[in-house]
């Protein structure tokens, strides 16, 4: 026996399946477009009882929105699908992002790293007026509302009850954080659908380093600040953090891929540090070549070059010399010090996840064959480093996820107005 034909009142024209950032700007992009109040024929289904998990989270670190860098500059930050991403970055460039947040009421500024930030340095005042203007434009926002897949007449399967749409929109996210809702579950339905998706993978994340039982003990939680790190040609500014289990933070995820991906084929990847980026190595010697005179040579080297106790114990770690050496061969340890990473930190352990659906499965943002089932955000085969990197690919992603189901609508409506006439 056939379904019964579902009323078309009750058929809404975009199904967003997931409330973070990408979802919510693919909705608010639809809901502008369809103008009139036709925005109530739009809703978002968040399977986690509340919407924008991640994104305050996120905002615990002060909410890095975007980047204030040059565009060409920006876009390389995306490596292997930076010319994927370019047209959807351009079309809502992070201009239009700070545009977009000082919009909602919330100013921003940009940081002495050029990474840009809310003024409030928080993601709740944000959200709660992104939501409200939502609900103002009539979409529909439902919480605890799980998809599951689709029915056998291709329905949207959410929790366990079939509701229509035209249009779908997913932005599930990617594979980390599963406890606020990216947990890849949909890995199945879109591979059931012919979507070839790529293994996830753990991105901006920490690295093993063997460290000395010593070195682990006294000095786990401290900060290298403003280092540089290399890996083969490539160079990273910023800080990083002493773990553990080896070395984290932003100067090393800017690394992560390529650390990673070298783990992964060689066993262990060689990172460069060098610990005075801003001082030449002629001038290091210089200084070292001073008197001693009675000072110990920990206070010596901090007088003399500013080193602190972990970037002194770091060195011994890294060369294993002795750090009263000649001036020539300390000054060039200082400028480099090799620390050999064995192993990445686990997905359930990282910012983000590389991997996702593959472009080439895609026609644009939508699934080949399927151009009613669009995609957007994180589940999408794309990383990033931190930044305001990943934020910025979610909200463009999401308004071209957006701007492509008004498309299809407006197709849609011509096809179904040339058949009734």
């Amino acid at each position: 026996m056939s379904p019964k034909p579902t009323p078309e009142d009750e058929i809404l024209d975009v199904a967003v399946i997931g409330g973070g950032p990408a979802g919510l700007m693919a909705a608010e992009t639809v809901a502008q477009g369809l103008g009139n109040g036709a925005g109530k024929s739009v809703a978002v289904f968040e399977k986690m009882p509340t919407f924008g998990r991640k994104f305050l989270m996120a905002g615990r670190g002060g909410l890095n929105l975007t980047h204030s860098e040059e565009f060409e500059r920006f876009v390389r930050r995306y490596d292997a699908r930076s010319e994927t991403l370019r047209p959807m970055l351009r079309a809502f460039a992070p201009k239009d992002l700070v545009a977009w947040a000082e919009g909602l009421g919330q100013p921003t500024f940009v940081g002495a790293s050029g990474r840009v930030f809310p003024k409030v340095m928080k993601a709740s005042p944000l959200l709660r007026a992104w939501l409200a203007r939502l609900e103002n434009l009539g979409v529909q926002l439902r919480a605890r509302a799980e998809w599951t897949g689709w029915s056998a007449d291709g329905g949207l399967l959410i929790n366990g009850e079939v509701v229509r749409a035209r249009t779908v929109i997913l932005a599930l996210g990617g594979a980390s954080w599963a406890k606020l809702g990216s947990d890849a579950a949909w890995v199945p339905a879109l591979e059931g659908r012919g979507c070839a998706v790529a293994p996830f993978r753990p991105a901006n994340c920490g690295f093993d380093v063997a460290w000395s039982a010593v070195f682990r003990e006294r000095f786990a939680g401290e900060p290298l600040k403003n280092i540089s790190l290399r890996h083969g040609d490539r160079t990273a500014r910023g800080d990083a953090m002493v773990a553990g289990y080896g070395l984290e933070g932003g100067a090393v995820y800017a690394l992560a891929a390529t650390l990673r991906d070298a783990i992964e084929a060689d066993g262990q990847a060689v990172a460069i540090i060098d610990l005075r980026p801003d001082i030449p190595v002629e001038t290091l010697e210089r200084r070292l070549h001073a008197s001693r005179g009675g000072q110990s040579l920990s206070n010596f080297l901090r007088k003399a070059v500013k080193l602190s106790p972990v970037e002194v114990n770091l060195l011994r770690e890294a060369h294993g010399v002795d750090l009263a050496a000649e001036p020539a061969t300390l000054a060039a340890a200082i400028k480099a010090a090799p620390i050999a990473l064995t192993g990445v930190q686990p997905l359930e352990r990282a910012i983000s996840a590389a991997g996702g659906a593959r472009f080439e499965s895609l026609d644009g943002l939508a699934l080949k064959g399927r151009p009613d089932v669009i995609l957007a955000g994180e589940m999408l085969d794309w990383e990033a480093p931190t930044g305001g990197y990943l934020l910025q690919a979610c909200f463009a992603t999401g308004v071209a996820a957006g701007g492509a189901a008004l498309a299809r609508l407006g197709q849609a409506k011509a096809h179904r107005a040339a058949g009734e006439t």
